[in-house]
């Protein structure tokens, strides 16, 4: 336990308090999102972020040390372990320096050298591998002619000795480790047209051109090139191999295993060279494939969390009734109206984007739809036919203003997974008495109000903002976005009285179960009157309670610090505080707390903080939640651009400065949604004035950003953006 910890400290910068006391309560199952709101003074403020590192690396560092112990009982009941052995494999940091610690020791299939060993052979190559013979050593192999054994001749013995020691050398943990070490700072990864595809007559245009003929070195090779070329040889479109310098890696083991006998010397080259083409470099190449899938793997879903995170977080438009408009070409055009909570108030299917649909009727039947539900903002579905139905809504727009002199927008919505859960088992649960087709109108106009609440219920895979992710091993993405969708949910917090079970299974503490037991208990006793009150829930325990407890609210409560996030186990030192600075609890819902800033700086938070009996971490947050009771983070992110008109692609002139929405980022560039139904690209080096490592560090997924056009190619529908400063 002590190298983890010591690794953990040195790997992630922290103090060893911090590291002892977030594994211990890790260890008592405290959540991510818990620790990282409610324990900052034992973390010393470690955020949500460095928490899940924290979680994986210990992870990793527990199951490495449970293969160490394995390894060395295993070698012990072998009785092969020695003191040297032993601490090499303790003080290995990786899985692979285990792997080849414990090579030469595990079971293997019958290999050539394990059958020439059966054959009684091993004598001989122990004394060509000495080095110390000084005989004739054909002289010596004949005496290992035994055709009941299976060796029949002098040629067969010594091959049957050099098999034994090409495995031996192939063994071998320190040369195995130097040679990985010289392909990872000076091999090459090549790639070429499969053989297959040269044979092909089709030359048909590929994704993979690029790596016909590519050559990179491993240490420089990009994240998506790699997921790309991995693709591509999956796909048998390309050939891909690890080249190095031979020649250098055959003297580094010559100068190693040789020991200068010619008796014996040019038998054990010989074994080098086997041992190195045939065991050593297939090996190695395949560690460092993989070691260079991870690392595409990695930034992928890195890339892959903090879009999601992004659009997750997104500001809501609360307050509204929405119309969700699902564009369609054949079947037409689905209609959803919601009111401020995202009930649905009507629906309808309007014809208007196929050329002889009747456009009047369509317009007509969307104004009475506005007209009579008091509609405010409509949420446009980017999908097909979605070019057609904003002239549509754009002449819907104007007779709306023309009658009653009152605006109407429209925005732009991604609908990626819209569709996955309009046909999904909790959609049907939800409206099961509506239309398939309908529900993803439904879904449109909900993302919109609130895109974390109904963002949850699809499979984050399906919300288009991936990169490579089918490339990716889908357990390991799963674990990761579900970490990604915990700490948004929890951060934000949710109502106790109108959460779906989807949300509530993201919240701190509660499972699938519990979150299915709060519904029924709401929908049997009504709703909620206090936090409190969810300890009647069936299998809500106190563990459970105190995790989750902080990030419910509960609107209708007495309790005003029930609409809050600050912990129950903190309402006392929040009562107290009111009292100290001559304030009511009832001042919290009216907004009355007014000075107490002031009242705060006149006491200092350290004396506060020691009176009250909690950390200064804790006492901020109580302070920033009574200032502002139900506060939703998300509501100061800037808000989706509302539209009144249309842009077609090929209004586009190079020079032209639009308002963009940031719709995806990728290790080259972003995608930004200008309006035109296309999504532009800045490429990385496009992003600013200064050179750019990463596009994440400039820009993230629903931002609004400004870009110029630098190229538009109507033919390929690609448009080329820039957001450096024109000179």
């Amino acid at each position: 336990m002590e190298f983890i910890i010591e690794k953990l400290r040195q790997e992630l910068g922290l103090k060893l308090s911090q590291v002892k006391n977030v594994i211990e309560m890790l260890d008592e199952g405290c959540t991510v999102p818990f620790i990282a709101r409610y324990r900052k003074e034992r973390t010393e403020g470690m955020d949500d972020t460095i928490l899940r590192e924290f979680h994986e690396r210990l992870t990793y560092l527990r199951n490495l040390e449970d293969r160490k112990e394995a390894v060395i009982k295993n070698i012990e009941e072998q009785g092969k372990l020695t003191e040297e052995l032993k601490n090499q494999i303790n003080a290995s940091n990786t899985l692979t320096e285990v792997e080849d610690l414990y090579r030469p020791y595990k079971q293997k299939k019958r290999t050539r050298a394990i059958i020439a060993t059966e054959k009684g052979l091993k004598p001989l190559a122990d004394l060509i591998l000495s080095g110390e013979f000084k005989g004739d050593i054909n002289s010596e192999a004949m005496k290992y002619i035994d055709e009941e054994k299976g060796v029949n001749s002098l040629e067969e013995a010594i091959q049957g000795a050099s098999d034994i020691n090409a495995e031996a050398i192939s063994d071998e943990a320190e040369y195995r480790k130097w040679i990985r070490e010289v392909l990872n700072k000076e091999g090459f990864i090549e790639t070429k047209k499969s053989q297959s595809k040269e044979k092909d007559e089709n030359n048909e245009v590929t994704p993979y051109e690029m790596y016909y003929e590519y050559k990179e070195l491993i240490r420089r090779v990009l994240p998506h090139n790699i997921l790309a070329i991995n693709r591509g040889e999956k796909e048998k479109v390309l050939s891909v191999k690890i080249t190095s310098d031979e020649k250098k890696i055959l003297t580094y083991l010559n100068n190693r295993v040789l020991k200068n006998n010619s008796n014996t010397d040019k038998y054990l080259a010989e074994s080098i060279k086997d041992s190195l083409k045939r065991l050593i470099y297939p090996s190695v190449e395949r560690e460092v494939r993989a070691e260079l899938t991870e690392k595409g793997e990695n930034s992928a879903i890195n890339v892959f969390k903090a879009n999601l995170k992004s659009l997750l977080m997104q500001a809501p438009i609360k307050g509204n009734v929405v119309l969700g408009y699902d564009p369609g070409f054949r079947t037409g055009c689905k209609i959803a109206v919601l009111d401020e909570t995202g009930k649905v108030l009507d629906t309808a299917v309007v014809k208007a984007a196929l050329p002889n649909d009747n456009k009047e009727k369509a317009i007509n039947d969307l104004l009475n739809l506005v007209e009579k539900n008091n509609v405010k903002v409509i949420s446009l579905g980017n999908g097909t036919a979605c070019r057609e139905s904003e002239e549509v809504l754009a002449e819907v727009i104007k007779r709306v203003k023309e009658k009653g002199g009152r605006e109407l927008y429209y925005v732009i919505v991604s609908e990626a997974g819209a569709s996955v859960y309009s046909a999904s088992e909790l959609a049907s649960k939800e409206y099961p008495d509506l239309d398939v087709s309908i529900r993803g109108a439904i879904s449109i106009g909900r993302r919109l109000q609130d895109p974390l609440a109904e963002l949850v219920k699809i499979d984050p895979k399906a919300l288009g903002v991936g990169q490579y992710q089918h490339d990716v091993t889908p357990k390991k993405l799963e674990e990761s976005l579900d970490g990604v969708i915990e700490d948004c949910v929890n951060n934000v917090g949710v109502d106790l009285n109108t959460a779906t079970p989807s949300l509530l299974t993201h919240i701190s503490g509660i499972n699938a179960t519990i979150a299915k037991n709060i519904v029924e208990y709401r929908e049997e006793n009504g709703k909620f009157g206090s936090r409190a009150e969810i300890k009647k829930v069936k299998r809500l325990g106190a563990k459970a309670f105190e995790q989750c407890a902080g990030f419910l609210r509960v609107m209708e409560s007495k309790e005003a610090l029930d609409n809050t996030s600050v912990h129950p186990e903190s309402y006392k030192a929040a009562k107290e505080l009111l009292k100290i600075l001559n304030y009511k609890e009832s001042d919290i819902k009216e907004g009355k707390l007014v000075d107490i800033d002031l009242k705060i700086k006149e006491i200092g938070m350290k004396a506060l903080a020691e009176r009250l009996g909690v950390g200064e971490l804790t006492l901020a947050d109580i302070i920033k939640e009574i200032k502002k009771p139900g506060r939703d983070p998300r509501e100061e992110l800037p808000k989706p651009i509302f539209k009144t008109g249309i842009m077609e692609l090929n209004q586009l002139k190079p020079g032209m400065m639009l308002m963009g929405t940031v719709r995806n980022v990728a290790d080259f560039g972003a995608f930004v949604d200008i309006g035109v139904h296309q999504d532009g690209l800045v490429h990385k080096s496009q992003l600013a004035d200064r050179f750019v490592k990463h596009p994440l560090d400039v820009v993230k997924v629903g931002d609004i950003v400004e870009v110029r056009v630098l190229e538009v190619d109507e033919k390929r529908g690609r448009i080329s953006l820039t957001m450096k400063k024109e000179k």
